[in-house]
This record gives structure tokens, C-alpha cells and sequence, in this order.
């Protein structure tokens, strides 16, 4: 089971033997969690509840009681109850430590109806969704100066996967330097979509496995499989991740994974003249994107400038003087 940085609906299972000699993480919404803190975070608290690690974000937390300390009043659980932890949906989901490796065939599966094509006028580009709201990544070179596009999306049903076609999507920020592009798909009757981990690829060392997904030359859903040649090639100023998997027009904007299937880079070129040198975006740059989307946020009345500039302080202050 994958560890995210941040967790939805999750059951935990209480058990009146572990209270004694276990740590207890108070929440705010009054459920508890226990366990053992492994690792104590600025933003995060990392525990071990015995059948998987959670990560618990700060902003949940009320209060900590560590083994010897006294814990707070806490409403006692019975040993066979479920203690739902409700925190707010997150942007997207990342993991802190990488899952244990799987082979290729069952993770295409899983992840096979998170992975998109982007289409335009001009082209054809890959993508993958963050969250199950619709909002995903591709490069900014796929929808560069479009103004349609659609995205497909593969459903699966019936043990099949059906192509759907999205035609409302939208442009919620873009980063013309490091390549990278947020939309959202907007259609009135999308349902919620399946979305991919980020994982970590500070993790990797160079001959790790990884491999792609994407629609290269059209080729709608081609896997292609290679290792990482290595994780600091600079190419204009920028580092990328180098791997001998095959990457061609049209993977633009997919996942590249690491055999637990977390997304650790987003491939957008390759060297046309020579073979197995394909080069993807680091996804600690992607994270860092989507962390700060809002300065980067796309401009319908200047679509050229991503950014959002706001007013310097002195005329904010002088402004609210005035009223």
C-alpha cells in the first residue's frame, strides 16, 4: 500500500492492546490514531500503526501523547470499532517512501485509467490526473498557443477500457520554463476520475527500472520499459532524469514510474538522432508547480503571462485609506 503525504477516509482499526504501549495522535475532528511515531515533520507526523505507516498532517493534529507521557481525555474505543479520520481532499497524493516493487503488467492495469490523451488542433500529447476532480498534468509544448482541447480518457468497464472524449477542459496555470501545464476537464457529467501517486526521485539511483505510458506517434496506451541513465542531465540551465526508455512524439506529457507506479518524472523530449535517450521532468520540480500553481496561475485576459502580479503594498494600504 502506497504511503501519501496526505490521506482521505481512512479506517483505522483500534485495538485495546496497543493503547497501553502506543503513542495517541488526538485529531480535531475527536478521532484518534495509534501507534508508534516513527518521524516527527514540520508539516507531518509519520506513524506506524502496525499494518501500514501514516503520514498525518499537522493541520489535523490536536495534540500528541508519546509512550510514558500522559495523554489527553480521550472517548474510549471499543476493540472491534472503526474510527473514521475525515480530512479535506487533497490536490494530489505523494509518497514519502517508495512502495515495494511490482511487476509491469499488474501496475498498467491499476494505473491504466489515470493515464490521458491531450489533443489539439496542432497535435496529440500525453497526461495523467492528480486528484478525482479532473485536474491534470501534461507539457506546456503540447497546448501552446491552442485554443481547443480535448482530453481522452480511458474508463474501464466491464473489464474493458472505454474511450470518452472531454472537450470542456480548461487551463488553470502553466510554466513555460520547466515545461509544464495544469488543466482541469470541466464537462457537467465527468464523473470522478482515477488518479496517480507522485512519488520520489531523489529515491532513485541510476539502472532503477522505470517505465512510461503514453500515446507516442498516436499510439494510444504503448507502454515502453527501459532504466535511468542517470538523474542529473543538464539541458539549458534545467536537470532531467535521462532513461533508456523509449520515449517519442506523443508520450509529451506522461508519467514516467518506477516499478511501485508512482509517477517520479513527466517525460517531454527526447534526442532525435540517437536511440534510448529520452528525458524527463524530476517530480519534486512537478510538486513544486503545484505548490505554488497560484503564481503561476493562466491569465484568460493575457494568456501569455502566467503569472498574477499583485499591487505593492504601499498602494494596497493607500487604497484601503482611501474607502
Amino acid at each position: 500500500m502506497s504511503l501519501k503525504k496526505h490521506f482521505a477516509w481512512l479506517a483505522l482499526i483500534l485495538c485495546a492492546a496497543n493503547l497501553a504501549s502506543a503513542d495517541t495522535i488526538q485529531l480535531k475532528d475527536k478521532a484518534a490514531v495509534t501507534g508508534k511515531i516513527l518521524a516527527e515533520k514540520p508539516d507531518a507526523v509519520v506513524v506506524d500503526v502496525g499494518y501500514t505507516v501514516l503520514v498525518v498532517p499537522r493541520s489535523s493534529i490536536a495534540s500528541i501523547a508519546k509512550t510514558g507521557t500522559t495523554a489527553p481525555p480521550v472517548a474510549p474505543v471499543a476493540s472491534n470499532a472503526v474510527a473514521q479520520i475525515n480530512v479535506p481532499p487533497q490536490f494530489y497524493y505523494s509518497t514519502l517512501l517508495t512502495s515495494p516493487a511490482r511487476d509491469v503488467s499488474s501496475l498498467v492495469k491499476q494505473i491504466g485509467e489515470a493515464v490521458v490523451q491531450v489533443r489539439t488542433p496542432g497535435g496529440l500529447g500525453s497526461g495523467f490526473f492528480l486528484n478525482a476532480e479532473g485536474y491534470l498534468i501534461t507539457n506546456f509544448h503540447v497546448i501552446e498557443g491552442e485554443t481547443e482541447i480535448s482530453v481522452e480518457v480511458y474508463h474501464q468497464k466491464d473489464g474493458q477500457l472505454d474511450r470518452e472524449t472531454y472537450k470542456q477542459v480548461k487551463i488553470i496555470a502553466i510554466n513555460k520554463f520547466h515545461d509544464l501545464a495544469l488543466l482541469k476537464i470541466e464537462d457537467k457529467n465527468a464523473p470522478k476520475f482515477k488518479f496517480i501517486t507522485l512519488g520520489n526521485s531523489d529515491a532513485l539511483n541510476v539502472g532503477d527500472a522505470v517505465f512510461a505510458v503514453g500515446s507516442p506517434l498516436g499510439l494510444e496506451r504503448t507502454v515502453t520499459q527501459g532504466i535511468l541513465s542517470t538523474k542529473t542531465r543538464q539541458m539549458e540551465g534545467n536537470l532531467y532524469l535521462q532513461t533508456s526508455t523509449q520515449i517519442n512524439p506523443g508520450n509529451s506529457g506522461g508519467p514516467l514510474f518506477n516499478l511501485a507506479g508512482e509517477v517520479v518524472g513527466v517525460t517531454n523530449m527526447k534526442i532525435t538522432f540517437g536511440e534510448g535517450l529520452g528525458f524527463a521532468i524530476p517530480v519534486e520540480l512537478v510538486k513544486s508547480f503545484l505548490d505554488h500553481r497560484d503564481a503561476f496561475a493562466y491569465a484568460a485576459d493575457n494568456p501569455n503571462n502566467p503569472y498574477r502580479y499583485l499591487e505593492p503594498p504601499g498602494r494596497t494600504k493607500q487604497k484601503a485609506d482611501e474607502k
